[in-house]
Formats: C-alpha cells, sequence, structure tokens
C-alpha cells in the first residue's frame, strides 16, 4: 500500500479522549489531530515520541491530520491506524501473498453473520474445492521482550465474541479465519495477551481446538509504505 504523499513527521505531546492528540510540527506549532485507533496503544503513545501524520484535507473534517504511525525508542516504526488493517490484508491476498487464502472468486466486507449480530470483516466465496472462508482481521501493535506480538491491548469483549463466532461458522461446515495483522517489523510470533485479557486468550485456545484457523502477517512500515510480507507463528502456551 503507497502512502502518498508520504507522511509527515511530528513530536507527539499527548494522547486524550482516545481519538484525539497534540502534536509539534518541525515549524514549532502545536495542532491537534485525529487518532484513528480506541486501543490502549501500549508503546506507542509516550509524549515526546516522533509520530508521522496523513495530510487528508478534507473540507469535512475537523481535524485536517491523522496519525498514522509511530516510531518507538527502540527506532521501530509501528503502524496505528486500525482503519488500514483490512485493506492490507485484502492487498496481500489478492496479491497472492497468503497461499492459505488463495482460490476464491469472490471478497465481500462488512458481512453480517453469526448468532450474536456481528459482521464479518471479510468473506471469501467461491472456491472450486473449499468452503466459504470468514476471515476477522485484528490489528496488532504492540510487542513483548521475547519478539512476540501480543493481543489484545486492552481487555477486549467484542473481540472474544469473534471467536466465538467463528467457531459457530466451523460447526456448520465452513471455514473461520482469525488473523492477526502486525503492523510492526520486529516481530516473530504472535500470542494471546493473556495478562491483560484472559477471557480472550482462553477462547482463541478454544477456537483453535474446534477448528479455527489462527494465522499472523507481519508488515513492513515506512512513511512511504506499508504491506504485509511475511508469516510468524501464532503461539499459544
Amino acid at each position: 500500500m503507497n502512502l502518498d504523499p508520504p507522511l509527515q513527521a511530528a513530536i507527539l505531546l499527548r494522547r486524550y479522549k482516545r481519538f484525539l492528540a497534540d502534536v509539534r510540527l518541525p515549524d514549532g506549532s502545536e495542532i491537534t489531530v485525529h487518532t484513528p485507533n480506541t486501543g490502549a496503544m501500549t508503546g506507542c503513545a509516550e509524549p515526546g515520541s516522533t509520530v508521522y501524520l496523513r495530510d487528508v484535507d478534507s473540507p469535512t473534517r475537523k481535524y485536517r491530520y491523522s496519525w498514522e504511525m509511530t516510531q518507538n525508542r527502540d527506532g521501530v516504526l509501528i503502524g496505528v491506524h486500525t482503519g488500514l488493517t483490512n485493506r492490507l490484508v485484502r492487498e496481500a491476498i489478492e496479491s497472492g501473498l497468503i497461499p492459505a487464502l488463495q482460490g476464491y472468486a469472490e471478497i465481500r466486507q462488512e458481512v453480517r453473520y453469526g448468532q450474536e449480530g456481528s459482521r464479518i470483516d471479510l468473506l471469501l466465496q467461491g472456491h472450486p474445492s473449499q468452503p466459504d472462508c470468514y476471515l476477522e482481521i485484528k490489528n496488532v501493535t504492540t510487542c513483548d521482550d521475547r519478539s512476540l506480538g501480543w493481543f489484545p491491548d486492552a481487555v477486549s469483549v467484542r473481540a472474544s465474541k469473534h471467536l466465538r463466532e467463528l467457531m459457530h461458522v466451523v460447526e456448520q461446515g465452513r471455514r473461520g479465519v482469525v488473523l492477526f495483522c502486525i503492523q510492526r517489523d520486529d516481530v516473530q510470533g504472535l500470542r494471546p495477551a493473556d495478562e491483560v485479557d484472559a477471557r480472550y486468550g482462553q477462547t482463541l485456545r478454544e477456537a483453535i481446538k474446534h477448528g479455527v484457523e489462527a494465522m499472523a502477517w507481519v508488515a513492513r512500515v515506512a512513511p512511504q509504505e506499508i504491506s504485509l510480507y511475511r508469516q510468524v507463528p501464532v503461539v499459544c502456551p
């Protein structure tokens, strides 16, 4: 995914009210920007960090700039815009990057399904030998000292619900897949964050035992471009 024009750097002053942040531009001026991430953003929102902004320049928006990336204290670029996640994964599927998700004739977005009133991120249909595939996508921005990304970064009742929905899909003879999109390039695996949300970790393990497929893909992140490029294992100790 090309980012055109490339993102511009700023210094993070503070994040607040979940959707807002104050930053200092290179010319010394301070502005408020939109934060397209509702999570805790652990390790991504420390004051003084270098952040990267997209100039939306839309007359309908209150805040002209959107916070897209953070450079952490180790110099790692992290994509924080959760709205890009589904686009990154769809682009990877359509380019043939993810072998396990190839061969489907049609990809649909935000399709209603399930027993708990959900919408699936991507529904893959029309494979000559595979059943329909219900693909739930989760954005990952965190990493521990063992180079394992972890999810979620806050308690998420909704994320556990999605796993239950995928288990029902598998029981009905269709494919259920959860794909963790890791928007940082220093990760060698993905684990459930049991210390943050024990219920989610338990539900993920149960889902895998019931046939839900779990996979994780890492993105190269740069101010000019972001794209998935390698798979890492999902580790559930």
